[in-house]
C-alpha cells in the first residue's frame, strides 16, 4: 500500500541523497521536498536526485523549488535566465498586451524547464506589491497596482497550466511594504486591515479559483492579529478561506526563518503554523530541526488535505 503524504516539506543536503536524506525521506510526516541551488550540477543530474527521491519513499512525494527568475533562481546552467518580474511590470507600462504575453511565455518555460527534471512546483508568483522599501522583495515584485500584479500573475499562472505545472501565490497578504528581511527578523506592517484587502491582499481575492497555493508571511499585521500571518487563524481562515473564498494548498514559510521564532521552538511552530490553517510546513537548510519536528509533531491527515495536495501533483 502506498505511504500517504505528510505535511511537513524538508530538503537534503547536497546533489545526490546520504542515508540520512533517504531516511528521512521515507518519514510518514514529509509530503514534499524544496531544492535549492546546493543541489544542482546539471539537469541531467537533478533529474537522478528527483527520481532517486522518489524510489525513497513508497508513495507520492511534492518536489518543489524557489525558481521565480531574478535573484531568486535556482537552476542556472542548462535552464533559461528569467528575468525579475519586476521586468514584466515596466513591460506592462509599455505594453500591456505584450507584457501578458511574455509572462505566459516565462510560466510556460518555468514549468516545461522543471517538469523536465522532474519538479513539481514552483514557488511563484510572487504577488506582493512593489512599494519600494522591502528590500527582500524589491524587483521580485510585478508592479506597484494590484490589478497589474493580478493580470501578470495571472498571465503567469497560465503558462504555468500550459506546461502542466501548478503555482502558489506569495507571500500572503503582502510583504511588500514592511522594511525587515522576515529570514533575520520580524516584520511589521502597522496598515488597518481595510487598506491591507483594498491594496496587497486583493490579487488573491481577484485570482480566484486559478489560485492553486498560498504561502503566507511571517509578518505582524498588528491591525488584525498579534501573530505573523503564518499562524495567525484570523489571517488564515477567517480572511483568506471564508472571506477571500480561497479554497487550495496553504503552505508555511520557512519555520526555521528568525520571524518565525516568535512561535516557540520548532515543534510549536509547526503545531501553531497548522493549526492556524497551514497544510503543509517548510522546514529549510536546519536537518536538526527537521528532525525534531518530526519527531514530535502530531497530525492527522483529511479529505481536504489529500484534495489540495492531489491537484499539485498532476
Amino acid at each position: 500500500m502506498n505511504q500517504q503524504p505528510g505535511p511537513v516539506i524538508v530538503d537534503i543536503a547536497g546533489t545526490s541523497l546520504t542515508p540520512e536524506d533517504r531516511e528521512r525521506l521515507a518519514h510518514p510526516l514529509v509530503g514534499g521536498v524544496i531544492l535549492f541551488s546546493r543541489n544542482f550540477e546539471s539537469a541531467d543530474q537533478v533529474a537522478r536526485l528527483t527520481a532517486d527521491m522518489r524510489s525513497a519513499r513508497d508513495g507520492a512525494l511534492l518536489v518543489c523549488v524557489d525558481h521565480e527568475g531574478g535573484r531568486v533562481q535556482r537552476f542556472r546552467d542548462g535552464f533559461s535566465a528569467i528575468e525579475p518580474m519586476r521586468a514584466l511590470g515596466q513591460r506592462w507600462d509599455v505594453d500591456p498586451v505584450d507584457a501578458c504575453r511574455e509572462a505566459t511565455s516565462i510560466g510556460a518555460t518555468i514549468g516545461r524547464e522543471l517538469k523536465a527534471v522532474g519538479v513539481d512546483l514552483s514557488f511563484t508568483p510572487v504577488l506582493d506589491l512593489d512599494h519600494g522599501p522591502s528590500g527582500v522583495i524589491g524587483d521580485r515584485a510585478f508592479h506597484r497596482d494590484p490589478r497589474v500584479v493580478t493580470l501578470l500573475a495571472r498571465s503567469l499562472m497560465h503558462g504555468l497550466l500550459l506546461s502542466g505545472m501548478a503555482n502558489c501565490g506569495k507571500h500572503f497578504p503582502g510583504h511588500g511594504y514592511a522594511h525587515a528581511d522576515s529570514h533575520h527578523e520580524l516584520p511589521v506592517d502597522e496598515r488597518p486591515l481595510k487598506t491591507l484587502l483594498a491594496d496587497d491582499a486583493a490579487p488573491y481575492g481577484w485570482l480566484g479559483e486559478a489560485l492553486l497555493a498560498v504561502m503566507p508571511a511571517h509578518v505582524v499585521y498588528p491591525a488584525v492579529d498579534s501573530q505573523p500571518a503564518g499562524f495567525s487563524r484570523k489571517w488564515l481562515q477567517t480572511i483568506l478561506r471564508r472571506r477571500l473564498g480561497f479554497q487550495g494548498l496553504v503552505f508555511s514559510d520557512d519555520l526555521t526563518m528568525q520571524a518565525a521564532a516568535v512561535a516557540g521552538g520548532i515543534v510549536e511552530r509547526g503545531h501553531a503554523a497548522l493549526g492556524a490553517g497551514c497544510d503543509m510546513v517548510l522546514v529549510c537548510n536546519q536537518p536538526a530541526m527537521a528532525d525534531a519536528l518530526l519527531d514530535g509533531l502530531r497530525w492527522r491527515s483529511s479529505r481536504a488535505f489529500g484534495t489540495r495536495l492531489a491537484a499539485l501533483l498532476r
